[in-house]
């Protein structure tokens, strides 16, 4: 049996491997761009599935295509959209700004697929043709941009917001927990005047919930989709009424509220809405940092650090010190959360090379988002799981730091003034002993005074179950 096949275009003949669904276009684009390591995830293929199931069926209600080949059309995207087709997908990510290859490759996949499902070989274009049929209404311009907010709005929905939500719920269970813990604050990494460990937390647990919110926010506009505007916006070989009849499909098949974008062209030439989704995810990227590094920090030691927060073990120990445990999770999602950063850098010069009616690098935008909005999913489901819900306090080294903290008799200043109170710290600090012994020992206050205005509990806000 060969091990390859003969599959003509309109530049001639071209050797393809005879088991794979891939056809000229896809055959020509590896000669010409090779291989790399930086292919599509799964996550557009799919939804390339999905979108060219839109297109039949709307090119069925509007009388473009017959039934016999949109029901095998149909039948082949669906596998598509469900994985049975992705090693048949061999192009990197490194190929024209407008994905016009990757909308090939899915065209002729789904093309070759058909036919088999007919009876045919793969490579005879009849009675399904990739351009004449699969892309039918369609141009690479309008297709590409389309699946971008296909596969964004999917993977936002399914997978980085219901990891959201899940960290925001562990986030605010803790600090339920920690609501009446005491602790010292720290402003400029010093001590500072005392609050609660679940003040913390609840502050944590705003972050995520602000961060959802920013989902939700943008969600609206990644549902308007460019499918309609054809070459230019124009709307050329597309009938009428085809945008909405495709849309009311995918939202049918997909669950999703997708509409027709009012200005098409805005849709195809600028991915503005694909920056604002990539700075979400930045800003979220910055609020999982910034929890991350607090939460190692306080579980810092256990002899030598802050010391206030039990790190969950996660079993993994250093390779030279014997039982040492690292807050390994944190560093990785923090290690993500870098990576989005930059991955936002790349969006944001991708998205300013919109010239005149094109924009030119879609590829490594939806590279970066969906990469983007993976490992924040993943991330985030393993730090809510295996680090925050598992979170406990050192009571005893919480104790020991409140009672030592110099910046208690902040409370101080109405009754003394602030120059006095700074006088006790500076001695306190000086003669290395507690502020009361150095009140004390200036005279400025009487003991009984002192340990009723002094309450770090009082001071934290934590109020006793008989107040």
């Amino acid at each position: 049996m060969s091990t390859s096949r003969i599959e003509k275009d309109a530049f001639g003949p071209v050797e393809i491997p005879a088991d794979r669904y891939w056809g000229a276009q896809t055959q020509r684009t590896l000669a010409v761009f090779g291989t790399a390591e930086e292919h599509f995830p799964a996550a557009l293929i799919h939804a390339f599935g999905l979108h060219k199931l839109a297109a039949a069926r709307a090119n069925l209600e509007c009388g473009v295509l017959d039934t016999q080949r949109v029901r095998v059309i149909e039948q082949a995207a669906i596998e598509v959209s469900e994985g049975k087709w992705d090693a048949h997908f061999p192009l990197s990510i490194w190929q024209t700004g407008s994905g016009t290859q990757t909308n090939m490759n899915a065209n002729e996949v789904i093309a070759n697929r058909a036919n088999v499902l007919l009876g045919e070989g793969l490579g005879t274009k009849h009675p399904v043709h990739p351009n004449d049929h699969v892309n039918a209404s369609q141009s690479s311009n309008d297709s590409f941009p389309t699946v971008m907010h296909i596969s964004t709005a999917l993977q936002l929905t399914s997978q980085l917001r219901p990891a959201l939500v899940s960290l925001h719920a562990s986030l605010e269970e803790r600090a339920l927990a920690f609501n009446d813990v005491v602790k010292i604050a720290r402003t400029h990494l010093m001590d500072a005047v005392p609050t609660t460990m679940g003040r913390a937390f609840s502050a944590y647990a705003y972050q995520l919930q602000a961060a959802v919110q920013r989902i939700d926010d943008v969600l609206p506009r990644i549902m308007l989709l460019a499918q309609g505007g054809t070459a230019a916006g124009t709307g050329l070989n597309a009938p009428e009424h085809f945008a909405e009849r495709f849309c009311s499909e995918l939202a049918v098949s997909t669950g999703l509220p997708f509409q027709t974008h009012p200005n098409k062209l805005e849709g195809m030439a600028a991915h503005d809405t694909m920056v604002e989704v990539s700075g979400v995810l930045n800003t979220i990227a910055t609020s999982l940092v910034k929890i991350a590094n607090d939460i190692r920090l306080l579980g810092s030691g256990p002899r030598c650090g802050l010391g206030e927060l039990i790190i969950p073990d996660d079993g993994l120990t250093s390779s030279i010190m014997p039982g040492k445990r690292n807050p390994t999770i944190a560093e990785v999602l923090i290690q993500a959360c870098f990576q989005v950063m930059g991955n936002h850098q790349t969006v944001t010069l991708s998205g300013a090379s919109g010239l005149f009616e094109l924009n030119v690098a879609k590829p490594v935008i939806i590279y970066n988002v969906l990469q983007s909005i993976r490992i924040l999913s993943n991330t985030c489901k393993t730090f809510s799981e295996r680090v925050v819900a598992g979170l406990q306090v050192d009571a005893e080294r919480l104790a020991k730091n409140v009672n030592d903290a110099l910046l208690s008799v902040t409370v101080l200043n109405p009754v003394l003034g602030y120059d006095a109170v700074a006088q006790i710290t500076a001695l306190a600090l000086r003669d290395r002993i507690t502020p009361r012994a150095a009140a004390l020992a200036l005279g400025c206050i009487d003991a009984e005074t002192y340990d009723r205005l002094v309450n770090p509990t009082e001071m934290a806000g934590v109020r006793s179950s008989t107040s």
